[in-house]
């Protein structure tokens, strides 16, 4: 197993969060990882990203010019993001902050779910970033729930339990939205 991708959108909507999850849990199933977090100088609201790379084998460089999956969970990381995506890569977007009809490339898997709006159905407006999560991990369903639970206790649970269950509940929304587990 090989797979690399960027998650990309505004300070403020928990990107470097939800692909620090993502490392860490495939780091404890036993995979390599690299994460590499980037954000602009400003303190909300500023461009954040990170790339996330998952290798059985030894990951020579967290640098990766074009990933194989993209979630841009705003318009300007559609802008970004889209053009460098990998023919036959998988693009999340956000259609409640991006315009999905301007995904002109037809050599993509591409899904196009109202994050923003998911999340407020869900009673919290900052969980959009998990449901985007939960889409990517029925695509590839790279790491176990149980392992991503365990992760998020470690990093949330002592602030509280509701917000471990609250971010998993999101996880969930969004692998049944891909038909995922």
């Amino acid at each position: 197993m090989n797979t690399n991708l960027v998650i990309s959108g505004f300070g403020g909507q928990g990107i470097l969060l939800s692909g620090l999850l993502l490392a860490e849990s495939a780091m404890f199933q036993g995979y390599n990882v690299t994460y590499f977090p980037s954000y602009g100088v400003e303190m909300r609201g500023g461009t954040a990203n990170c790339t996330v790379v998952i290798s059985e084998r030894e990951i020579g460089s967290p640098v990766v010019s074009a990933p194989e999956v993209v979630i841009a969970m705003s318009e300007q990381a559609r802008e970004k993001f889209q053009p460098r995506l990998k023919p036959e890569g998988l693009f999340i977007l956000n259609s409640s902050l991006a315009q999905p009809e301007l995904v002109e490339r037809k050599d993509l898997e591409f899904l196009a779910f109202p994050f923003n709006q998911l999340a407020l159905e869900l009673g919290n407006p900052r969980l959009a970033n998990m449901i985007a999560l939960g889409v990517y991990l029925a695509k590839e369903p790279v790491v176990e729930l149980k392992i991503i639970e365990e992760v998020l206790k470690q990093r949330l649970g002592n602030k509280s339990p509701k917000l471990v269950e609250a971010n998993l509940q999101a996880i969930k929304k969004g692998l049944e939205l891909a038909g995922g587990r």
